[in-house]
């Protein structure tokens, strides 16, 4: 049983498994593949003069590898919140996975959430007419599972849903370690 699985392999998801694996957590990401930032050109992504998109996911999945996290191209189909400290999440071709949090970084899809009885609102982006409703930390109306990115409210830009995945990630390492969570690496 992982500790978190992140949902989606995105700038959020991907970002969000970064801190959670460099935190020590054990973290499985399942992806289908389908992240809308494989078609994007980025040139306003700090700290970098320009890539793609595709390489901005590979580079982001490396990082988080290098620190233990596993990925899995697996279509995810339900969510199972009935368990008192374990969530089930179940894929596409009939594998279960067990974990006690759970980070939705769907993107624009909004389908599982609504699925599993998320409460859902109006987006305020182009294009993304409904988003999960979070608590500003990535909380969902559902104990244990949190959004991050474009499908919790926030802009579709790389860099913003990046920084959403870091910061719903600190948010649950806080929560299991029971104390703040800070990383800071320093120069050698």
């Amino acid at each position: 049983m992982a500790e978190v699985i992140v949902i989606g392999a995105g700038p959020a998801g991907a970002s969000a498994a970064l801190f959670l694996a460099k935190a020590g957590k054990e973290t499985l990401v399942l992806d289908s593949n389908g992240s809308m930032t494989k078609r994007a050109w980025i040139e306003n992504h700090y700290g970098v003069k320009e890539t793609s998109g595709p390489d901005l996911l590979q580079t982001g999945r490396e990082q988080a590898e290098k620190f233990g996290a596993k990925f899995i191209e697996e279509k995810v189909i339900a969510v199972d919140t009935n368990g008192e400290t374990k969530i089930t999440v179940k894929t596409e071709s009939g594998r279960s996975y067990e974990a006690s949090h759970v980070i939705l970084a769907t993107g624009a899809l909004t389908d599982l959430a609504k699925s599993i009885g998320i409460t859902l609102k109006d987006g305020r982006e182009p294009r993304i007419k409904t988003v999960i409703d979070t608590d500003g930390n990535g909380r969902t109306s559902k104990p244990r599972i949190w959004a991050a990115g474009t499908v919790a409210g926030v802009s579709v830009h790389t860099i913003i849903t990046a920084g959403d995945g870091a910061k719903v990630a600190i948010e649950i390492i806080s929560e299991l370690n029971g104390e703040r969570y800070v990383d800071h690496d320093i120069l050698k």
